[in-house]
Order: C-alpha cells, then structure tokens, then sequence
C-alpha cells in the first residue's frame, strides 16, 4: 500500500504530515494549474460535506511549496440551491478571499464530450474543460452511502458531471442519472477521469448514510493521503468496517 495515515491532531499538521509521508510536495512543485475537488454535495455542514478548513490546510501546503495556481472547484448535487449557494453558507468564500484564490462551480461552463464504446452506461461522457488542464486533488469525507455503500475519492468525482446530461428521471438530485447502477456509474466516470491526488478527511466518519446519521464511535481520528484513489477508497471501507470485496465499484 503507498498511502499515507496519519492519526489527526488538526489539519494544518496533520495534512502536512501526511502530505510529506508521500513526498507530496515533489509532485505539486511541478504543477502550473491545481483544482481542489471537496465533497459538498450540499450545505449540510461537516462531516457531511468538506471543512473549509480542511482545504485551507492543503492550499497553505501547496503554497509552501509549489507556484502552481489553485482553484476550488465543486458541482453540488442539491436539488434547489446551486453551487455558489453552498459555498457561501460553509464558509467557502471567506477561506478563498483569505487566501486569494478562486471558486469554481462545476456544473456549468465549457465541455468536452468524451466517448469509449465499450462503457456500459456512460460510452458518451460530457466533462468540464478544466478537469483535462488541472491537477486535480480530491478531498472527500469518510462516509458509509445509501447506495454506493461508501462514498470516497472516486465517488467524489460526480461533482464534475454536468446537471444538464446527468439529472433525470432517477431522482430530483443534480446527478441522479449515477443512481442507476451506481457502481459501474462510478467506474465509469472515473476511466474518464480519475483524482491524481487524494486528502481524505476521516477525522470523524459517518457510519451509516452520506447525508447524516451516527458519526463513527469513536471517530476514526485519521487523515489519508495517496496517488491511488483505488487505495484510498479501499482503505475508507476497511475504516468504515467494510469488507472492499464486496463494493463492485473497487474490485
């Protein structure tokens, strides 16, 4: 295994520690242009969604070692509010006028149309320009899902699939079209394109649904860092008390 897990004693250490237990800082130096993808599905605060927090430490990271610029970006899921609503109410744009960066909403702007015939349910696929011409670091939250069983760093990637080819008729959500057979949804959207560097913030842990329920008792008290998102998201279901055999999205 070449993650990374350290036991959390706040963000900016605990993130920076593991950062440089695997050498971090050596790949981001070489970076022009990095979007931190966080989990905000919707304004629920922490630990449903990313704390803002948790991103200002990656971002102090970067910056520490690495001229690249960086932006914030997400495509929440909710049904009724847009992304700039999230945003606002976590506490995003205090952060980034903080820090002088810029937000991003996912679910609009200019796109590539992606084809692979031998997909099973997305052969077509429409993405965000700017996931082919940024680094992208992911940084979910450690959740057990209704449906997915958990949501980690791949999973995490629906946040860049546009409203207007992927809401429908499975649901009023932004992205209810994954709902269908999620699963390979997920391998799919990821054989497109996949995190090239993951934080998971598993700090607390919700161990029954993405949207709420009981937190982990106790809190899993780790932060993850690693290449591999596949790794990541196996070791997030072992932390969960999964077995990741039996997710058909990471075998």
């Amino acid at each position: 295994m070449t993650i990374a897990i350290i036991k959390f004693k706040n963000y900016k250490d605990s993130i920076a520690e593991a950062l440089n237990a695997i050498s971090a800082d050596k790949s981001l130096e070489k970076q022009t242009a990095i979007l931190i993808k966080p989990n905000l599905v919707n304004d629920s605060p922490f630990p449903v969604t990313t704390h803002p927090d948790c991103c200002r430490a990656i971002i102090e990271y970067i910056k520490s070692c690495s001229k690249a610029d960086i932006i914030v970006g997400e495509g929440c899921g909710d049904a009724f509010k847009e992304t700039p609503d999230i945003y606002k109410n976590l506490g995003y744009n205090n952060m980034a006028g903080e820090l002088g960066i810029s937000l991003v909403d996912l679910n609009y702007g200019k796109l590539n149309q992606l084809r692979n015939p031998k997909l099973k349910i997305f052969p077509e696929m429409y993405l965000p320009e700017i996931a082919f011409n940024h680094y992208i670091i992911s940084v979910p939250v450690l959740k057990a899902h209704s449906l997915s069983d958990i949501t980690g760093t791949l999973k995490n990637m629906m946040g860049f699939a546009p409203p207007k080819y992927y809401s429908g008729k499975y649901g009023i959500w932004k992205k209810a079209v994954f709902h269908n057979n999620i699963h390979q949804a997920i391998k799919d959207l990821n054989s497109y394109r996949t995190p090239d560097l993951t934080v998971m913030d598993a700090s607390v842990g919700l161990a029954e649904y993405h949207l709420g329920g009981a937190k982990c008792n106790p809190f899993v008290n780790k932060i993850l860092a690693g290449f591999n998102p596949i790794e990541i998201d196996r070791e997030a279901a072992s932390l969960l008390g999964l077995d990741w055999r039996r997710i058909p999205h990471l075998f």
